[in-house]
């Protein structure tokens, strides 16, 4: 599916990456796509806002190459936190190889040092063949925690949120819309609140958005094996939607193993939960997938 053109009042959410922890392949993913995680918003006019920056921006920079919207592309991207499966794209997003290219990187802060100097770390031989630096277009990076800033027009709104290492959930006010992502959230743990708490950061994040997109890797058969991964089920997914008041739900990163059947039956299980807790729409985030979000007095379509 190619890029939509925004709506003239509000965004639109393009979902290049959907997956997690790995990207994968094979006949039995291609509905949802094996991308990890990335998802950009744009709006009419203003340069666009992403969310990670897994495998998914890849897709995304094939796209403006083929719409001849590549060259001096600028942009902002809101990093959740440094996992392979959410930084890994940068080198391969081609407008990157363009010298007027800046993409300024707001990511969490770290205690090895500032945020360009740790991804540098990750990214340099002889793990990669080239450093950051070496990119012809620029990088700049941003180190955030508990924070409320602008991005252009837009505010922003980023708090802790429970993963394994500094993680980010991101709250984006914009063109009269407001989307939350929390794409790595655990749900309790083995020595601290149960499972069906919502910390009041988390709260503060998704309360009254019109789109939360959740993580929901599990489901509550996986989860009692694979909770110290750092990750959700579906149903802790839903809990976050009804105790927010969030209008519409989007299951995010989704776990390699699940094939297309398997997430039809969690999303369809999913939205059945839904109306019975009386939440908005409940959707499975496949790859390509677009949603256009509008003020409450314009029209919105997906």
């Amino acid at each position: 599916m190619g890029i939509l053109p925004p709506v003239m009042e509000g965004v639109t959410v393009t979902f290049q990456g959907v997956r997690g922890s790995t990207p994968c392949d094979g006949p039995d993913l291609a509905r949802y796509g094996g991308s990890t995680s990335c998802v950009v918003v744009e709006a009419a006019g203003h340069d666009p806002i992403l969310f990670d920056l897994g495998t998914g921006l890849r897709n995304y920079g094939m796209q403006l190459m083929e719409a001849g919207r590549m060259e001096s592309f600028r942009g902002s991207a809101l990093v959740s936190h440094l996992h392979w499966d959410h930084v890994q794209g940068i080198p391969f997003f081609v407008p990157l190889h363009c010298q007027d290219t800046l993409l300024d990187v707001y990511g969490p802060r770290q205690s090895d040092g500032p945020l360009a100097e740790v991804f540098e770390g990750m990214m340099r031989p002889p793990y990669f063949p080239i450093r950051p630096g070496q990119l012809e277009g620029s990088l700049g990076f941003h180190d955030v925690g508990d924070d409320d800033f602008p991005l252009g027009d837009a505010k922003v709104r980023s708090r802790w949120i429970r993963h394994v290492g500094p993680t980010l959930g991101y709250r984006l006010d914009w063109q009269g819309v407001s989307i939350a992502y929390l794409s790595d959230h655990s749900q309790g743990s083995n020595d601290g609140p149960g499972d069906e708490y919502v910390p009041d950061d988390v709260l503060d994040l998704c309360d009254g958005v019109d789109l939360l997109i959740h993580d929901a890797q599990h489901t509550i058969n996986e989860f009692e094996a694979k909770r110290h991964w750092g990750h959700c089920t579906n149903e802790y997914a839903l809990h976050v939607a009804k105790q927010s008041g969030a209008q519409r739900l989007v299951l995010f990163h989704h776990d390699p193993i699940h094939t297309d059947d398997a997430l039809d039956l969690i999303a369809a299980v999913s939205r059945d939960r839904g109306a019975q807790l009386g939440l908005g729409d409940v959707i499975a985030a496949a790859e390509g997938m677009q949603l256009r979000l509008a003020p409450p007095h314009a029209p919105s379509a997906q």
